[in-house]
């Protein structure tokens, strides 16, 4: 099921004929499992997301929001919310059986309620290798060579599986403490997959964290731009985390990230002299 969106201008004020569209997600309101008592209701978040004038959202965490289509797309339609994305959560390098096998679950879990209720795009986030609570190390911090094959291998069937059975698009999203973060990890993760079944979801904040250029990944790799995630990290909390190599644990705590400008944020500039033309910004 596809549904047109809704709210879509023809085109923006410059003239540019695909404007972006802009969302959010759970995570901005601190959502980062389907069931956490200390966490904002589903309904109160649906709520807020209206309120704030947003008429596009993420599903976030499966099962944070009500999995049964019917059901969310009655909850979607009273707010005049449309979905722009599920999310999943892969670790391809991996080679436990098990591991793996509960990932593609995963996957066609949440791409079947994506696609039902009007979604396009899958957000791809990598395993870490530090604990994203506690920091600890839980493996390598670099791939090697078989792993990196691997990577590539099987996000390349991701994006084939979400394409041709879904209808959907993978947007891989670097993150902090991945092994997928750095400039030339990102890099690499891109001439190393097949562009076809796999596209960015650029988060400008896990970029400059990461040490990477949001600007030079815009101007050198535009084709692979397909989804934005806008978000600012404070210059000086990430001159600490790097000089102290605080984990993603800390740096969280330490209070990295900005909900308001000024942060670290150079994609909006480099987004109007390259040639991307992402679909849908979301500001977090």
């Amino acid at each position: 099921m596809t549904v047109k969106p809704t709210h879509t201008p023809s085109a923006a004020q410059d003239g540019t004929a695909s404007p972006l569209l802009i969302g959010t997600a759970p995570d901005s309101w601190g959502v980062w499992f389907a069931e956490d008592p200390l966490q904002t209701p589903w309904h109160r978040f649906l709520d807020e997301v209206a309120e704030a004038g947003y008429h596009y959202v993420e599903l976030g965490p499966y099962g944070y929001l009500p999995t049964d289509a019917a059901r969310l797309r009655d909850e979607l339609a009273a707010r005049d919310l449309q979905v722009s994305a599920g999310t999943v959560f892969t670790g391809f390098h991996r080679t436990d059986a098990e591991e793996r096998e509960a990932v593609w679950r995963q996957v066609h879990e949440v791409a079947e309620l994506t696609a039902a209720v009007g979604g396009q795009h899958i957000v791809v986030i990598p395993a870490m290798w530090r604990d994203d609570v506690t920091g600890e190390a839980v493996e390598e911090e670099h791939l090697g060579p078989q792993q990196w094959e691997s990577l590539f291998a099987y996000h390349n069937e991701l994006g084939r599986v979400l394409q041709e059975e879904y209808g959907l698009r993978q947007q891989f999203h670097s993150h902090a403490d991945s092994h997928v973060c750095s400039q030339d990890q990102i890099t690499r993760f891109l001439e190393g997959t097949d562009p076809q079944f796999v596209t960015l979801c650029l988060d400008t904040g896990h970029a400059e964290y990461g040490g990477a250029s949001s600007a030079e990944i815009l101007t050198q790799h535009p084709e692979r731009v397909e989804y934005l995630h806008l978000k600012q990290v404070d210059p000086a909390v990430l001159k600490t985390v790097r000089r102290e190599s605080m984990t993603w644990a800390e740096a969280n705590r330490a209070g990295s990230w900005w909900s308001r400008l000024p942060g670290c944020l150079t994609c909006p500039r480099s987004s109007r002299s390259s040639k991307a033309r992402p679909q849908l910004l979301r500001h977090c």
